[in-house]
Parts: C-alpha cells; sequence; structure tokens
C-alpha cells in the first residue's frame, strides 16, 4: 500500500549548497557589510570628539568629591585624636609638674575650747535657761516692790479698816507683852489683809503677847504656813492672837498648852504665802479685827 504525501509531491528540492536558499540569503544578508555615507562618518565623528573632551572633565570632578569627603570624615576624626592625646599628655605634666604636699608639724596641737562660762548646748536649753533667769529676775523685783512699798506705810497710821483699839489693861501693867524682843512693823501691806506685818530676820524668837490656851498649831495653815493660834481672857475680854509664817519645826506648843505673856512659841520664818521672812500677827477682840500694832501701844509692856 503506498503513502500519500503531499508536502513531497508539491514542494520542490531545493539544494541546501545552493546561494538561492532563502535561509543562507538571510544570514548572508545579516553580516554583509553596509556601505556608510559621508554624513553618517561626520556625525560619528563629532561624539567621538565630545565624548572624549566630556570624559576628563567628569573624571575631574568626581576625583574631586572623593577627596573632598575623605578629608571631611578623616581630619575631625584625626584632630580629635590628636586632641585627646595632647589632653592626656597635658594633665600628666601639670599633675607632675604641680604637684602640692602637706606637711604639719608634729608639735601641733588644737587649741582647746573653753567651756567652762555655758552649761546649755541645744537652743532648747538656752531658752530654758534664759526663761529660768528671767522668772528669779522677775521675782527678786516683785519682792523689792513689795519691800518698799511696806517700808513706805510703816511710819503711816495703822490701817482704818479695822475698828478702834479696845483698852484692856493699863500699859505697863505686864499684862500683854510685845511678842518681838525688837520688830519693824510696816503696817497692812495689801487689802484685805487682817494682820500686822514686822519685818525682822529668820529664826527670831516669837513670844505669847498675854497669859492663854494654845487653840491652834499647825505646820501648813491656809496662806499662813507654820503657825499658832492662842485663846485670851483680859479682863473679861475675849481675844485671840495668831503668830504665822514660822520657820518649820519651830513650834514650841502644840493645842491645848497653856503659855504664859512672854513664853517662846516659835520662831520667825517665811512659810506659806510670805514674801520675805516676817511676822504675821492678828489680834481679834471679842470677835472683831483690830490693828495690832495699835493693840500692842495701847495695852503692851
Amino acid at each position: 500500500m503506498a503513502e500519500h504525501n503531499d508536502s513531497s509531491a508539491d514542494t520542490p528540492e531545493v539544494d541546501p549548497t545552493s546561494p538561492d536558499r532563502p535561509g543562507r540569503a538571510m544570514r548572508i544578508g545579516f553580516r554583509r557589510p553596509v556601505a556608510k555615507t559621508a554624513g553618517t562618518v561626520a556625525t560619528t565623528t563629532r561624539a567621538a570628539r565630545r565624548r572624549s573632551v566630556q570624559h576628563p572633565v567628569r573624571s575631574t570632578v568626581t576625583l574631586a568629591a572623593v577627596v573632598g569627603l575623605v578629608a571631611t570624615v578623616a581630619i575631625p576624626a584625626f584632630a580629635a585624636v590628636r586632641g585627646e592625646t595632647a589632653e592626656a599628655q597635658t594633665l600628666q605634666q601639670v599633675a607632675a609638674s604641680n604637684a602640692q604636699s602637706l606637711v604639719v608639724g608634729s608639735e601641733a596641737a588644737p587649741a582647746a575650747l573653753d567651756r567652762s562660762g555655758f552649761t546649755a548646748t541645744t537652743p532648747e536649753e538656752i531658752q530654758k535657761k534664759k526663761d529660768q533667769e528671767a522668772a528669779e529676775k522677775a521675782a527678786a523685783e516683785a519682792l523689792a516692790r513689795r519691800l518698799s512699798a511696806a517700808s513706805s506705810t510703816a511710819s503711816s497710821s495703822s490701817s482704818s479698816t479695822y475698828s478702834d483699839p479696845i483698852p484692856l489693861v493699863a500699859p505697863g501693867s505686864g499684862l500683854v507683852r510685845r511678842p518681838l524682843m525688837s520688830f519693824n512693823n510696816f503696817g497692812t501691806p495689801y487689802a484685805g489683809h487682817r494682820g500686822t506685818d514686822y519685818m525682822v530676820g529668820g529664826g527670831t524668837p516669837i513670844y505669847s503677847v498675854a497669859d492663854g490656851t494654845v487653840v491652834a498649831s499647825s505646820e501648813s495653815g491656809p496662806g499662813w504656813g507654820v503657825y499658832v493660834k492662842v485663846a485670851h481672857n483680859i479682863n473679861g475680854v475675849n481675844v485671840t492672837s495668831l503668830y504665822a509664817h514660822m520657820t518649820y519645826g519651830t513650834r514650841a506648843v502644840q493645842v491645848g498648852d497653856t503659855v504664859s505673856a512672854g513664853q517662846l512659841l516659835g520662831q520667825v520664818g517665811d512659810t506659806g504665802r510670805a514674801f520675805g521672812t516676817h511676822l504675821h500677827l492678828e489680834i481679834v477682840v471679842d470677835g472683831t479685827y483690830v490693828n495690832a500694832e495699835n493693840w500692842l501701844v495701847t495695852n503692851g509692856a
């Protein structure tokens, strides 16, 4: 059975070596040099010249940029390194050339701080000391004012707050005696004061003004401090005498004791509400307070 091939029958054979083969003609045509005209040659020459002129300029600009970049980065770094090295060397040289030394004499000793005049070391202690000194000064001034006021009234007449003296016995009869061997009467130092104060030194003996019986004897009377109170009957008249501000432990009599005129009762002091040593003497006649000094002048020895 014969094969039917349309392509072999219709296509003529072509010699591969034939110059008319299409494929060969195309390849040969691609490699065949093309003839150049005079205009083309001129254009090419000018372009080559421009490239030859531009190439050195471009290279110079590039080289300058690179050199500038290197200088910008390298010079500060070099300066910094050199500066650090110079600074370190300078500090060492300064330390070596300017070295100092301290020489302390073996005999030197700090001066002693004298605190003999000071006892307070803190602000609180100093303020406390100042307050204490101020209080003591104020108390001393108050006492001086009271003593001055008492002295100014010593020569004056007795206070009118008392009733008139009541004559009980003739002066010098021996029935009434003064409580002190010596005295300095300064009257009534303040309003409401019911007795007469006699300024004498502490420890001065105090005697009973008349015969009588002890009705009170205490170490802590209300405002009186150490005191003794004696009841008397003088010519049928009831009289009481009170002796206040005695010294502690000097009372010589107790309640119920019978005493005679001029008998020792105790010693002068400043106990109770007293400002300075003195005797506070109260005389009551038939229930009425009288001026003690006036009563003694009228009836005393």
